[in-house]
């Protein structure tokens, strides 16, 4: 689809503009914002009209106005680039370096929100992940392919206990190759040194991938990077067949953010002010764990709720 430019931004508030005059475009499309000034923006279209879209935009509405921004609809859902060069890197929430290193060189580039595992085609899961904490693989294993939650309450150390896991977590078997992609979402900048800082330490970067998204980032980028983070794993699974486990803390400010998305957009809310859809939303990320017949790699997950 070709992008198309606009100069037609009608209101603005909070994080939010709307675009009048519009055509073609769809919901999660990619857009450049160009203020006046000349600053570059992004962002995403949260809900399209046959003729107005609202955009939720990444860095922030200040500098925007109504009569000289521009706004280009790329035409395209949000694409990221899939490579080697991840692992051992920290990214933001929106797949950008923090880590003070280059830019890596992609070798693909995936559409985020990925596709469906076809149900005839999954192997069945019955090798495990040992984690080195004996209470989870003595009596609940974490099996490959599977989902296996942490439930956790406001206090309690579930941020020590998954740093420990993606620190440990190992598969048996000298061919086997392994490595943990990390989502932290709206997380504090003291809990996101924390991860890095024992990362760093124990050496477990180098077979990491860690995506951080803060709890001061929009919340349009919070509901991005677990389909960040699980497009990285694909990659890692099923093109260089590696066995994969995907730590994604915390699915509950997920949640939240899904909620403030929904309330932007006017949705009528459901128990809680949640959407309706919360639960269809979630499983288009739980349901991207698995293994596939002829593919020797797998994808594993372990959500923390609290």
């Amino acid at each position: 689809m070709k992008s198309r430019e606009y100069l037609t931004v009608t209101e603005v508030y909070g994080p939010l503009m709307i675009v009048e005059g519009v055509s073609g475009v769809a919901y999660g499309e990619v857009v450049d914002i160009t203020t006046p000034d000349g600053e570059i923006k992004h962002g995403q279209v949260l809900d399209a009209y046959e003729d107005r879209a609202v955009v939720q935009v990444y860095e922030g509405t200040r500098g925007i106005d109504t009569y000289r921004t521009k706004v280009r609809f790329r035409g395209e859902t949000v694409k990221f680039g899939v490579g080697m060069e991840l692992l051992g890197r920290v990214f933001s929430g929106r797949g950008v370096p923090i880590d003070g290193g280059p830019k890596p060189i992609f070798e693909d580039e995936w559409d985020v929100y990925g596709s469906p595992i076809n149900p005839s085609a999954r192997e069945y899961p019955n090798e495990f992940i040992q984690t080195g904490i004996s209470v989870i693989d003595g009596m609940n294993t974490l099996v490959r392919g599977q989902k296996l939650p942490i439930f956790s309450g406001a206090g309690l150390p579930h941020n020590e206990l998954v740093a420990q896991i993606a620190r440990q977590a190992k598969v048996l078997g000298e061919e086997e190759k392994f490595a943990v992609v990390f989502c932290g979402m709206g997380i504090t900048h003291e809990e996101a040194a924390f991860f890095i800082r024992d990362f760093e330490r124990s050496g477990a970067i180098e077979r990491a991938t860690v995506f951080l998204n803060l709890a001061n980032d929009p919340a349009i980028e919070r509901i991005l990077t677990p389909r960040l983070a699980l497009t990285t794993a694909e990659y890692l699974a099923f093109v260089q067949g590696m066995q994969v486990l995907v730590i994604l803390t915390d699915m509950t400010n997920y949640c939240e953010a899904l909620r403030e998305v929904s309330a932007a957009r006017g949705e009528v809310p459901g128990r809680r002010g949640y959407p309706g859809y919360m639960y269809t939303d979630l499983a288009t990320i739980y349901e991207r764990a698995g293994r596939i017949k002829g593919k020797s790699g797998s994808v594993t997950q372990m959500p923390v709720l609290t």
